[in-house]
């Protein structure tokens, strides 16, 4: 018989409470107390970029020797890494029985702290097959999140956390982090847009299906406004989910390409890993 491990207890809570997520992240807007637990308990030196989907790319990245897109970000990163290990199951599509998007692309970890996590939840992956993974996450329509999330080595037990980086592909129905617009503020910005992106609606093209409108947008940045699609820059996260359910492609996505090496070394300076 199996040894049950603790991250399988964790998803067993976690499956059981996921839908409580959003009133657990209000409370950190309402207690201070609540706010402080909660912040020492699962984000405490957090730090967290979302990459759009490449698919909702309305303007490629040019960096000074090559052509980059955003996923490229991921991608340099998951290159510097020997340990490797990929989630057999998203555990928030499963714990929403998601239909929508597929339930076995689960969030890449990077680090010597991966070694850790029990390996009947995840498995050990080579730079090929993780790169690989992006690329489907990818054309499944998923946006990207790399960085420090202390939630992560919370529920699967694994320390140090320091040695743990999180690549999550998110779905805009069921993501962890549509939480976003509940949190305190202080919490919520630990989760930022990529630096130079920038969202846009031609009002031209919208038809006004107003499917951006219906729960796609993770930080609520999206409303209508005199008849119009109106997207707050000051709350949009950039994840590109909205672009994706936009089918006459009235929501377009622009970068600039002055970001790329700042985010690659934001991203390794996060992680102490093993170097090739």
């Amino acid at each position: 018989m199996r040894k049950i491990s603790f991250a399988d207890i964790s998803i067993f809570i976690v499956n059981r409470i996921f839908n409580w997520r959003f009133w657990i992240a209000s409370l950190t807007k309402k207690s201070k107390v609540a706010k402080k637990i909660i912040e020492k308990i699962l984000f405490e030196d957090d730090d967290t970029i979302i990459i759009p989907n490449t698919i909702s790319i309305n303007q490629k990245i040019e960096g000074e020797k090559s052509e980059f897109l955003p996923t490229d970000i991921l991608k340099e990163v998951i290159k510097k890494c020997d340990d490797i290990v990929i989630m057999n199951d998203c555990l928030c599509r499963t714990s929403s029985d998601c239909k929508d998007y597929p339930q076995d692309i689960g969030c890449i970890f990077l680090g010597p702290t991966s070694k850790k996590i029990p390996r009947n939840i995840c498995h050990e992956a080579t730079v090929e097959e993780a790169l690989e993974h992006v690329d489907k996450a990818d054309k499944a329509g998923l946006s990207h999140l790399i960085g420090r999330n202390k939630i992560d080595s919370v529920w699967m037990n694994v320390r140090p956390r320091e040695g743990l980086l999180t690549i999550c592909h998110c779905c805009p129905c069921c993501c962890l982090w549509k939480v976003l617009p509940n949190l305190d503020s202080e919490i919520s910005d630990k989760v930022s847009k990529l630096e130079g992106v920038k969202v846009t609606v031609n009002a031209d093209r919208c038809n006004l299906c107003r499917k951006c409108l219906k729960e796609v947008c993770m930080s609520d940045a999206i409303s209508l406004k005199d008849n119009k699609i109106a997207i707050d820059e000051d709350k949009c996260r950039g994840c590109g989910l909205c672009a994706n359910v936009c089918k006459p492609k009235a929501i377009n996505i622009e970068y600039q390409d002055d970001t790329i090496d700042s985010i690659i070394n934001r991203m390794n300076n996060l992680i102490e890993y093993d170097k090739k």
